[in-house]
């Protein structure tokens, strides 16, 4: 009798165990297929991005429209790394004459709208640049930058640049600035910050 009750209480623990090991099993199976879902889900939205920054960059165009207001922002950018006021507001007269010398007629009627909107922004950040000390001149730069980064994305450049980015510039909220080398060379902070920054993408 004895060997009957343990019998049967020994099969009660088995099915007991098995359940849960299926339990188990099921459980871990399920965690595995939501896991694989979610990498997956990840790795397609990190494939989507990637091929977004592609797009961003392959769509830029190769155009000399703007060959002279880079090469003065470029000289202003690398004036504003050296600390040199003087040669920042050289570079910012270089960039007022280019917008003067900008072949209008060359642009299609949507872009003409929308670069006379940029390009006003633009000519004004660099009258400012072209009056006032270094503090100032770095102020108006972060705009300026913006202002110029719009105009390649609207126009195009035949130009290799690299656009950059400082955490700490614009009071801790970032700001980014276009360079003509990989290297990073800070025109936001100068000496006290000079390889503070990252490259964010490439330009043609």
């Amino acid at each position: 009798m004895k060997n009957s009750i343990y019998a049967v209480a020994f099969a009660m623990l088995f099915l007991s165990a098995c359940k849960n090991n299926q339990k188990q099993a099921e459980s871990n199976e399920m965690n595995t297929h939501e896991m694989q879902m979610g990498t997956d889900d990840n790795h397609s939205l990190m494939d989507e991005t990637m091929q977004a920054d592609k797009t961003m960059d392959a769509t830029t165009q190769k155009s000399g429209l703007t060959t002279a207001i880079i090469d003065g922002y470029l000289i202003l950018k690398n004036a504003l790394v050296n600390e040199d006021s003087k040669k920042a507001a050289e570079g910012g007269k270089m960039m007022l004459t280019a917008f003067s010398n900008f072949e209008m007629a060359k642009l299609t009627e949507t872009q003409h709208a929308k670069y006379m909107e940029i390009a006003e922004s633009a000519k004004e950040h660099a009258e400012h640049i072209v009056k006032n000390p270094i503090d100032h001149q770095r102020e108006h730069f972060e705009d300026l930058s913006k202002d110029v980064n719009d105009i390649i994305a609207l126009v195009g450049t035949d130009k290799t640049l690299y656009q950059d980015f400082c955490p700490m510039a614009n009071n801790n909220k970032g700001a980014i600035w276009l360079s003509e080398i990989k290297e990073i060379n800070n025109p936001y902070f100068g000496s006290k910050m000079l390889k503070c920054g990252s490259i964010q993408k490439q330009i043609n």
